[in-house]
């Protein structure tokens, strides 16, 4: 059942704080839209609530990381980013064991507009050594996500939707950080004749793009980036050897994110593949999600088209 990833997180930061005493929440004035509220209302001595002050938030998190608790620092995607100073030394440069969490990343907001969206974030905190980077696509990954990363020694940010989105994983899935999933897989007869790389979001729009393409004779495989650092170079590697192209769809801008790591992966291994982006080249502005995605071309038809044609550098 669709669900935003930020509710997941939610309600799995709270089985997390039932179960292990040393989590803490904080939040800068946004816990109720962050979902980190469902934690408050249950452990109120382990909440702490710092108004609109995320660099304060951030440095208390890093404290209390080097004081042995495990901190979970969470605001809308593009506040944290905003901080990048105070993430890089308190969190980063001292491999301090924070959780960062930004919601409402990317157009997906819709109607909050561009001073809310979280474009640039991945960009930002990508060029930080040691801080993993994981964005789940759906209810089951992130419940996962949050139990891995609260396991995890070490700095962590997750990204996560306002909208909800689709589920794409079953029951059987498990979480394997640093690894991309494949959730579409063309009919063995068929010759693959694309890759999509997705994440966040769009993986439910790739999905159906994938759906629509099958019908039409064209063969694309949908591969899942749950982590986007460290990123998963082999995938890239197999896309490059199996098929003729790869397609990257993110709701972020095109420079820093999913597409940057998958050029990046390609080059790192010497691949002659052509990669094809899909992503925000400019500012966001207000409409729902779903006619952000259309207009910006993260949508299942223009999926398909980048597919088809290549028509988008």
């Amino acid at each position: 059942m669709p669900k935003a990833t930020r509710q997941a997180f939610g309600e799995a930061l709270l089985e997390a704080g039932a179960k292990n005493p040393g989590v803490v929440a904080l939040d800068a004035d946004l816990s109720k839209s962050t979902m980190s509220a469902l934690f408050a209302k249950k452990f109120p001595e382990r909440h702490f609530q710092f108004g609109i002050a995320e660099s304060n938030m951030i440095g208390a998190a890093a404290g209390l990381a080097l004081c042995g608790k495990i901190p979970v620092a969470s605001s809308f995607a593009c506040f944290l980013a905003g901080r990048l100073e105070t993430i890089r030394v308190a969190v980063a440069y001292n491999r301090a064991n924070v959780k960062l969490v930004g919601t409402h990343a990317g157009l997906g907001i819709g109607e909050d507009g561009p001073s809310q969206m979280g474009l640039e974030d991945l960009g930002a905190l990508r060029s930080l050594p040691g801080l993993v980077i994981l964005q789940p696509a759906d209810e089951i990954e992130t419940r996962q996500a949050v139990e891995w990363m609260i396991g995890h020694k070490g700095p962590v940010y997750l990204r996560l939707t306002r909208q909800k989105v689709p589920d794409v994983h079953g029951p059987q899935y498990r979480f394997e950080p640093g690894q991309a999933d494949v959730v579409y897989e063309p009919r063995k007869s068929a010759r693959l004749q694309a890759s999509v790389f997705a994440s966040g979001g769009t993986v439910g729009e790739a999905l159906a793009a994938a759906r629509d393409l099958a019908g039409r004779g064209f063969a694309a495989r949908v591969l899942n980036c749950g982590t986007l650092a460290p990123f998963d170079d082999d995938a890239v590697a197999r896309a490059a050897q199996d098929g003729q192209r790869i397609v990257c769809v993110e709701d972020h801008n095109v420079a820093g994110g999913l597409g940057s790591a998958v050029c990046e992966a390609a080059a790192r291994r010497g691949l002659p593949v052509p990669v094809v982006r899909l992503g925000a080249r400019d500012f966001g502005e207000s409409g729902t999600a779903e006619e952000l995605y259309e207009k910006r071309g993260l949508s299942r038809a223009h999926i398909a088209e980048a597919c088809l044609r290549n028509l988008f550098p």
